[in-house]
């Protein structure tokens, strides 16, 4: 496992700010949930983690190291998308 650290991440898309200066500790071995209301920003939150979008400001690190710049192959982790499937009653 390792350690993952955001601090004071921002990220704007054009002129919206949809994240503003989120910081988040995850020891390791720690399990932990991102709930909220649809568009708050978790998405973004675990896509910027991934790699998958960049950082306007602040700093990611796993195991101490920065990974701003690291490409997502690079990384060393992993991400599950969920299925909403709808339920059906029979």
């Amino acid at each position: 496992m390792a350690t993952l650290e955001a601090r004071n991440l921002t990220k704007n898309f054009g002129s919206t700010r949809v994240l503003r200066q989120v910081n988040l500790d995850v020891s390791d071995g720690e399990f932990i949930v991102l709930l909220g209301p649809s568009g708050c920003g978790k998405s973004t939150l675990l896509n910027m983690i991934a790699g998958l979008e960049s950082v306007d400001e602040g700093d990611i690190r796993i195991d101490d190291y920065v990974v701003n710049k690291v490409e997502p192959k690079d990384r060393n982790i992993a991400m599950v998308f969920p299925s909403h499937m709808p339920c059906t009653r029979q």
